[in-house]
């Protein structure tokens, strides 16, 4: 049985002092022998880690005692080894570039349709005002061609900050439908729909919680087809959110 608990979380809370709050929470990691990214900015925290059960539970608590981070939920998953070489807590600009400063998530999100709201948008071919439904993967190109939902519109991005661009393009394509932009744990399809929400586009929402929530929800069905790319040494999660066996010619 795997024994290494995995957990992926990101939160838009407006934070200040990132010095204090990098240096307590990379102490923490490090006493407890985690390894994995975790990553601060002004506008928030984006954070993946992983180690024994017991020391990542006891990390994770002592983070949602902290008032920001009251009530965060963490997707989990399950591993044989780390997938993780190094621990880095790193102050960045943004928890997830897009170059817009004007967007600001933590004042206020763009509505969002859960797993299985959209499971079931998906099985009956619109939502429940009777408008046709479009999934837009906000992910990057290499991710996509591991795995999407089956029709999901891809504009072919080479790095998240081009869909804004991107948008500009297509906006006019999607004012007759409803749109659930989707991401890989909800970061990117968060500040994607609010950019949608700002550009006109009034029914847009974000998948809560990702593909990974999407996969913990459903097990993938209906819609999903493939794996799904996470950045650490797994490579990708198959809908039962386990890395995909390797055979011996895989592994080389």
């Amino acid at each position: 049985m795997d024994s290494v608990l995995n957990i992926a979380a990101y939160r838009f809370v407006a934070l200040s002092d990132l010095p204090r709050w990098q240096a307590e929470l990379h102490l923490a990691a490090q006493t407890l022998a985690l390894k994995g990214t975790v990553l601060l900015a002004e506008e928030g925290i984006n954070l993946f880690l992983a180690g024994p059960q017991v020391a990542v539970r006891q990390w994770w608590a002592g983070l949602c005692d902290h008032a920001p981070f009251e009530g965060l939920r963490a997707k989990e998953s399950w591993s044989s080894e780390v997938p993780f070489k190094r621990l880095r807590v790193k102050i960045k600009r943004e928890i997830i570039r897009m170059n817009q400063a004007a967007v600001v998530p933590a004042a206020g999100r763009a509505p969002a349709v859960d797993a299985r709201t959209l499971a079931r948008w998906l099985q009956q071919g619109h939502d429940d005002g009777g408008r046709p439904v479009v999934t837009l993967d906000t992910r990057n190109r290499f991710e996509v061609a591991e795995g999407s939902f089956e029709g999901a519109l891809d504009w072919g991005l080479e790095k998240f900050s081009e869909f804004p661009a991107a948008l500009a393009v297509h906006a006019d394509d999607l004012r007759d439908k409803t749109v659930v932009s989707f991401c890989t744990g909800g970061i990117r399809c968060e500040k994607a729909a609010i950019v949608m929400r700002e550009a006109g586009l009034a029914h847009t929402y974000q998948l809560e919680g990702g593909i990974l929530q999407y996969f913990e929800d459903t097990d993938g069905a209906p819609g999903w087809q493939g794996r799904c790319v996470v950045f650490d040494e797994r490579g990708s999660l198959d809908a039962d959110l386990r890395a995909p066996v390797r055979t011996a010619a895989a592994q080389g």
